[in-house]
């Protein structure tokens, strides 16, 4: 039943626009990817069949609290698949309902005169399988009505890596290493370039230029059956993926809040970063996803974290039990038009109205976070290239908070920044890329809390002013700091 739960969740997810059909896959938690992989595919593949079906035969009005999503996966693999893989209630319910389903199904191949479940298909679903794979793999590509690919701007989703965070919650760098060696793999050292990580190739494998904890391998790696991923000792997640928990960089014993957490793996960030000392309130409003990440986080060894199937915006920053955060993590829904592995049935350009919804939702949830009395920082990231989503959110809000919070000018050797004419100061923002950085689409911005006294106009974020002074040095995501004597390393 694991596997049409997961199923159900991804299905729910590109629904919502939370991510990519692979990103959604691999952050899921479930420990065979292929096998959800195929099934989600197919799923969305019969779609439109699957949905006349289930209206057909009454399905979904018969049995109430069975979920669209999971009735899908379950009627797909029933007829259209190698059979029911499950057994207790959901298989029960199934048998009852077959000799329906069938029927419906054999009455829609009368009506459209055909024999074969596939020629069900639309002709560009049924001829063009391998086109909808290589959408998924190509992005931005042009492709006609048919589904038969005209051309391609930038094959953006095969130039990015495969990144590799080191879970210290149970491991080090050292180690996986040797581990890796010892499979046959060569390592390279430290990247010197982002221009070398493109020449990556066969089993070799970089140490990330920018993030400590971070290995690069070839874009083509797959990892999801090696033994540290299955035991939590590595995470798969792009490396864009890990800069929001970076940026936020909460010291070991820090009372942190992950406000939209699932799937879990900034959350287990997060807690590495804390060496699971301190608290971590992680919430998210999808049961089932709730559920997932609760199976990700115990894999990787998090035990200082406290879930909850809750609504950010419904958390009271008054409850006694909130009063030590001072660290706030915000990665919210968002179009996700920044992930480069989107696949079929995603929604590849949201409407204006659908942005303007989501960033109206940005604002609220952003401006809720900002209202915890303890709050020293936090970080907003999208993955989103949208600016209605990104810096017109950042913006809005400081002309509300601006004389409490601050923009701060966040890592400051990133190569990709916010855009110069969204607003004054939006370059210490962070934007991510395929082409600039190597990673998927996304955006960080970092706000931290003005000192008394250092207020400045909303209109002119206080980082837009920073200038370090001799014997100050500013590190990734903070204000400028006194150095010490011997020089730190950026993380």
């Amino acid at each position: 039943m694991a596997l049409y739960s997961a199923a159900a969740a991804v299905l729910a997810g590109l629904e919502r626009g939370e991510g990519g059909l692979k990103s959604l896959v691999y952050n899921s938690g479930f420990p065979h990817v292929r096998q959800l992989y195929a099934l989600v595919s197919e799923t969305l593949r019969y779609t439109s069949v699957l949905e006349k079906l289930l209206d057909g035969a009454a399905l979904l009005q018969a049995e109430k609290k069975l979920a669209p999503q999971l009735a899908k996966v379950l009627v797909y693999d029933l007829l259209f698949g190698k059979g029911l893989k499950c057994g207790g209630q959901w298989k029960a319910l199934l048998r009852r309902h077959r000799a329906r389903l069938e029927a419906e199904l054999a009455r829609m191949k009368v009506r459209h005169k055909v024999s074969r479940n596939e020629d069900l298909l639309a002709p560009e679903k049924a001829g063009n399988a391998a086109g909808e794979w290589a959408r998924a793999r190509w992005a931005p590509c042009v492709w006609n009505s048919g589904g038969l690919y005209l051309t391609c701007l930038a094959p953006v989703a095969s130039q990015v890596p495969r990144y590799v965070r080191v879970n210290t919650l149970k491991t080090c760098m050292d180690d996986v290493i040797d581990f890796f060696k010892r499979q046959g793999y060569t390592y390279l050292g430290k990247a010197a370039s982002v221009e070398e990580l493109k020449t990556l190739s066969g089993k070799k494998f970089f140490l990330d230029l920018h993030l400590p904890e971070l290995l690069v391998f070839p874009s083509q790696t797959d990892l999801h059956d090696n033994l540290l991923y299955t035991s939590g000792h590595i995470i798969l997640q792009d490396k864009a993926s890990c800069l929001p928990a970076f940026l936020l960089d909460p010291v070991a014993g820090s009372c942190v809040i992950d406000a939209c957490a699932a799937p879990g793996n900034k959350t287990s960030h997060l807690a590495a970063i804390l060496k699971n000392k301190g608290q971590i309130f992680a919430f998210d409003v999808d049961p089932k996803r709730v559920a997932t990440m609760n199976t990700l986080l115990t894999r990787a060894g998090v035990t200082a974290c406290h879930l909850a199937q809750q609504d950010f915006l419904t958390v009271d920053p008054r409850d006694p039990k909130y009063s030590k955060v001072t660290h706030i993590l915000l990665d919210p829904s968002c179009s996700g038009s920044g992930m480069v592995t989107r696949g079929p049935g995603e929604e590849a350009a949201p409407s204006a109205e659908r942005l303007q919804a989501l960033a109206g939702f940005q604002r609220r949830v952003l401006s809720h976070a900002l209202s915890f009395p303890a709050l020293r920082r936090v970080v907003y990231s999208t993955c989103s290239l949208h600016q209605e989503e990104n810096e017109d959110v950042v913006q809005a809000v400081l002309q509300e908070w601006g004389l409490t919070f601050r923009l701060v000018t966040a890592f400051p050797s990133w190569p990709c920044r916010g855009l110069a004419g969204a607003f004054f100061g939006a370059e210490s923002c962070l934007r991510a890329s395929p082409a600039e950085t190597l990673t998927h689409g996304f955006f960080m911005a970092v706000l931290e809390r003005c000192k008394q006294g250092a207020a400045v106009p909303s209109s002119l974020p206080a980082a837009a002013k920073e200038n370090p002074q001799p014997g100050e040095e500013t590190e990734p995501g903070t204000a400028p700091k006194k150095r010490k004597k011997k020089k730190q390393q950026v993380k």
